[in-house]
């Protein structure tokens, strides 16, 4: 029997289970909204998040997750989690998508989990990733990382009908997009600029109508864009990736991860090559979900759970009780 088919065996479970874990996470996270320490409330989600994941029926194995330099190193590429016995899963976690957002309470900022059976998801390094995303309904290759943002923009206006004028473009609002930002506006796209939490704006991408997000453009993190990339596979969208780095260190990073070619231009089905359940819940108000909610002896949290196989997508609100959930209390 193969990976894949075991996971899909227990795809209900494991759909629930993906689901508490970024609960546990985001709350944890939630309690440290606003109070502008980034490193506590990340802290405060990884530890959630791995005591959760180490609940699990499953012999898992972290394949992109936080430095293993940290103290304690919690939640590593590399690290066994769950009770040891079970369906073997990689899993890529990311515990606050957005940290500085979590910090200053501002909208977006998420926790995020994908549990996937193993080797269907690619391995990156730590570095940026240059990145183009867009919804279902489009034709294969509309977009392509080797043209122009002014080209992109002309293809996707041309397959949807509209003028170029009547897109939308969503970039992480960085001094290394001034050159993209300013050739965006050139060709009379509008763009919405995000502070931070990449994953949302590609998965906003994916659902225009909802948003008012057509495509997604910039340089944002490389494990950002294979967890995005692993939400789309339920959605539907075209994403393209190609590892940017930045010194020779990076360079050497990669090379001892067998990717010897940064030219090379990822797609969705290289990034995500089977079954994969993605989660991610609200941490602060956003325009896709909601953030906790703490109503003295309940906690409320939303969260999105997709599995690309069945491309099943779940809005999941659920509310613990405190002083019965070890999840809400701890």
């Amino acid at each position: 029997m193969s990976h894949g088919s075991k996971l899909s065996k227990l795809d209900r479970t494991l759909t629930l289970d993906a689901a508490r874990v970024t609960e546990a996470a985001a709350i944890a996270a939630a309690k440290w909204r606003g109070r502008g320490d980034e490193r506590q409330a990340d802290q405060a989600a990884i530890a959630a998040m791995r005591a959760e994941l180490n609940r699990l029926p499953i012999n898992g194995r972290v394949v992109i997750g936080e430095d293993e330099d940290s103290e304690p190193p919690m939640l590593f590429m590399g690290e066994n989690i769950g009770v040891g016995e079970g369906i073997p899963l990689d899993i890529a976690v990311d515990p606050v998508e957005g940290v500085t957002l979590c910090a200053k309470d501002n909208a977006n900022a998420l926790s995020v989990v994908v549990l996937a059976a193993p080797d269907s998801l690619l391995n990156v390094p730590g570095m940026y990733m240059d990145k183009l995303a867009i919804g279902p309904g489009y034709e294969p290759d509309v977009i392509d990382l080797n043209l122009s943002p002014a080209e992109n923009l002309a293809r996707v206006a041309k397959a949807k009908g509209v003028s170029v004028s009547g897109l939308t473009v969503c970039i992480l609002d960085r001094v290394r997009h001034s050159k993209l930002i300013a050739e965006v506006r050139a060709a009379g796209a509008a763009i919405r600029l995000i502070r931070d939490g990449d994953i949302a704006g590609v998965i906003e991408a994916a659902k225009p109508a909802e948003t008012g997000i057509d495509i997604y453009m910039g340089v944002g993190g490389a494990a950002e864009g294979v967890l995005a990339a692993a939400a789309l596979c339920s959605i539907g969208g075209q994403f393209l990736g190609r590892l940017t780095p930045l010194n020779d260190e990076q360079r050497r990073r990669a090379a001892s991860m067998g990717i010897t070619d940064l030219r090379k231009i990822y797609t969705l089905e290289d990034m995500v090559r089977g079954d994969v359940i993605f989660s991610a819940t609200g941490i602060t108000d956003g325009t896709m979900l909601d953030g906790v909610k703490f109503n003295g002896k309940t906690v409320e949290t939303h969260s999105i759970v997709m599995r690309s196989t069945s491309k099943t997508v779940r809005w999941v609100h659920s509310c613990y009780d405190v002083a019965a959930s070890a999840i809400a209390s701890a």
